[in-house]
């Protein structure tokens, strides 16, 4: 049975492809300038996607070259920072003392005449109160006698 096969396939294989060499293949003129065409506009989509790409690269060149060019900035800006950042947090906190060191000053120079003439009125009413028992009851309440 399986011979009876492969003999009947063999037979079918050879048959088919005798036809199939029966028929050539005609090429005419028209074709050929077809195909004349065809490479012809192969060629000039082949040169614009080559310029394409030649203007994509050159892009690309200049969008990294201007990365590069930020970076360096950034870079200097950072150094600049660094560098200056110690002093001008040395001037802040200077300027700061300096602040807190001034209110301390005035303040000690302000309240000294005012308190010297505070005792001096409060010396004067004690003295006028020993005359005046009203003025000496208030002085009284207010803890002042």
């Amino acid at each position: 049975m399986k011979s009876l096969l492969l003999l009947i396939s063999f037979i079918l294989f050879t048959v088919r492809s005798g036809w199939t060499q029966e028929h050539p293949i005609t090429y005419t003129p028209a074709d050929r300038d077809r195909q004349v065409r065809l490479e012809t506009k192969v060629e000039g989509i082949d040169k614009r996607f080559d310029d394409l790409t030649l203007n994509l690269n050159s892009k690309y060149t200049a969008i990294n070259s201007r990365f590069s060019e930020v970076n360096n900035k950034i870079d200097r800006l950072e150094n600049k920072f660094d560098s200056y950042f110690i002093w001008d947090f040395g001037l802040v906190l200077m300027s700061i003392f300096g602040l807190i060191g001034f209110v301390i000053y005035d303040r000690r120079t302000t309240l000294v005449p005012v308190e010297s003439k505070t005792e001096r009125i409060i010396k004067a009413l004690k003295e006028a109160s020993e005359k005046d028992p009203a003025l000496r009851e208030a002085l009284k309440r207010t803890a002042l006698w």
